[in-house]
């Protein structure tokens, strides 16, 4: 991309529970947030470094966006001060409950309100692992997207190169724009926070969308528009029969061979 295209990209993040900190009410089997601190999630760091790469390199501009309760704007001021030009919250009642569906529809319409040509999402969000969001949003905006995404070759005028994360290597993909990326830990190693960029983030003005700002159908928000729902969340139980082999390789697969034996599973 030469230096006088001007490209907009859209970096969504989302405010995460520190996973260190998760607990579970044994009562409702949902995530007990309240005095949990929160985070951005990881894998969105990874997708502001990689929006902010292109923006050194061009004059693009980053939009951070988020769907969120009220708080969530912490999270977008923390994006603004490690380099973000603008952040946007998408917060409304009607957005609670929302299942990935739901979520990516109402991200998809902001997305289409604000104007892009570029949207980086992180992989999944480590909260709910499902890594739904960025390819449904693709759907929704029906535009082209790759997942898993290790490395970005080049983007010239409406074309941008990238290598996708495999099994055994990577493949080498090559999209129109605009198209939506989701990219994985192995793409940079995201900055800090400057101290001008924590200056800036204070004063920084959080433009607040409701659905009836961004023209979503009622119908698909929230509970009302989520196919589907969360029936039950729990703790895998700690087993303490654990033993460690020791001893030479040879030793250790005779040892395990053992104790599979006395398990009866060979």
């Amino acid at each position: 991309m030469d230096e006088e295209s001007h490209m907009k990209i859209i970096v969504c993040i989302k405010q995460v529970p520190d996973t260190a900190e998760v607990r579970i009410n044994p009562e409702t089997n949902t995530l007990i947030r309240d005095g949990v601190p929160s985070i951005i999630n990881p894998y969105d760091l990874h997708a502001l470094e990689a929006a902010l790469q292109i923006k050194e390199q061009t004059t693009a501009t980053v939009t951070a966006l988020s769907m969120g309760p009220p708080q969530a704007a912490d999270a977008l001021r923390e994006a603004v001060s490690i380099g973000a030009d603008e952040a946007v919250l998408l917060t409304d009642r009607a957005f609670a409950g929302s299942d990935t569906w739901a979520t990516a529809y109402t991200l998809s319409k902001a997305v289409e309100s604000l104007g892009f040509d570029l949207i980086i999402c992180g992989k999944q969000a480590i909260d709910g692992d499902t890594a739904q969001v960025g390819p449904e949003m693709a759907e929704f905006l029906n535009i082209p997207h790759v997942a898993y995404v290790k490395k970005i070759d080049k983007i010239e005028d409406t074309i941008i190169v990238v290598q996708r994360l495999m099994d055994e290597g990577h493949d080498v993909v090559e999209s129109s724009l605009p198209v939506l990326l989701t990219v994985v830990r192995e793409i940079n190693e995201p900055r800090l926070p400057s101290l001008k960029g924590k200056m800036k983030a204070r004063k920084a003005e959080i433009k607040q969308l409701t659905g009836e700002d961004i023209k979503a159908d009622g119908s698909m928000l929230g509970l009302n528009g989520s196919p589907t729902q969360v029936r039950n969340i729990f703790a895998p139980e700690v087993k303490k029969d654990r033993k460690m082999l020791e001893g030479s390789t040879e030793q250790q697969v005779d040892q395990l061979v053992k104790e599979l034996q006395n398990l009866k599973c060979v």
